[in-house]
């Protein structure tokens, strides 16, 4: 448990080191995390990288069935299983195992375009967006490798990421993990660290996830959100009153209401604002 516990907070701290804040940001004491696996995107982002690595040949179709067996049970269970996402990592470490950083974060680029935009959740973009317009800084906290999570980061206008950590020598990666996955403990280990480095405090911060595993992450700001909850994290949030976002079903009458959920996505950032404003005037009372 300890050596869990060291890799956590190692996997924490690289992940803070590696972290890029923007040259002209003007730097806010507030800051904003979000979870992205089935918070800011629908499914696992690593699986989504991974099909189109797959059309690149990373991957041989077999692989890939094993990324989209581990996709489906995420997808179903609406959490995070331990055991797939360290065999996501080990099969990701693998293949990318002496490719170069800079081919990576191109792939990631053009996968992000072809195939990951369509599974935005515009809900909790709002709420992003609303946090980007109150100038604070606004943080992805993901397991996704951190090069891939600025990708994603950067194509959303938002501040940076906190991601996976991997060993590189001489720009290429070298298969093994600085640390842990960015799972867990390890993404509160991150926060806090980006919080001291950045001088964030973390009392009037906000944090979004829908996993129970970001328990940890969601207690060390003043303002935890769920969003899309699994049960634990739902039952946990109602005991502590934290706020429940649910944009799934949102999702599903969306697509049934066709031109009409246009119309509104200006109201739902507009109510994203003024939601925002509310939970930080509770705050502090």
């Amino acid at each position: 448990m300890d050596q869990d516990v060291d890799r956590a907070r190692i996997a924490g701290l690289a992940s803070a080191a590696a972290a890029q804040l923007p040259t002209d940001f003007d730097v806010s004491r507030a800051a904003a995390f979000f979870d992205v696996d089935n918070t800011i995107m629908r499914g696992a982002s690593l699986f989504h990288v991974a099909v189109g690595m797959a059309r690149r040949n990373f991957f041989s179709a077999r692989e890939l069935a094993g990324f989209g067996l581990a996709q489906a049970r995420f997808l179903m269970r609406g959490t995070e299983n331990a055991d797939d996402m360290a065999l996501a990592t080990e099969s990701a470490l693998t293949f990318v195992q002496g490719k170069r950083v800079d081919e990576i974060i191109a792939f990631g680029q053009e996968i992000f375009d072809e195939s990951m935009v369509d599974k935005l959740i515009p809900g909790t973009l709002a709420l992003a967006q609303a946090h980007v317009e109150a100038g604070r800084q606004v943080w992805l906290v993901t397991a996704t490798p951190i090069e891939l999570a600025q990708v994603i980061a950067r194509r959303l206008g938002l501040t940076g990421a906190l991601g996976t950590v991997s060993e590189i020598e001489d720009g290429c990666y070298t298969g093994r993990l600085v640390g842990a996955p960015l799972h867990g403990k390890a993404k509160a280990e991150a926060v806090i660290a980006l919080a001291e480095r950045e001088g964030l405090d973390l009392g009037t911060c906000w944090a979004y996830s829908d996993s129970r595993n970001d328990i940890p992450l969601l207690s060390c700001v003043g303002n935890p959100v769920v969003v899309n909850p699994d049960p634990r994290l739902r039952a946990h949030a109602t005991v502590n009153s934290w706020p429940i976002e649910d944009f799934r079903a949102r999702a599903h009458m969306r697509r049934l209401s066709g031109p009409a959920a246009a119309a509104a996505g200006g109201l739902a950032a507009g109510l994203a604002v003024g939601y925002i404003a509310a939970l930080a005037r509770r705050g502090a009372r």
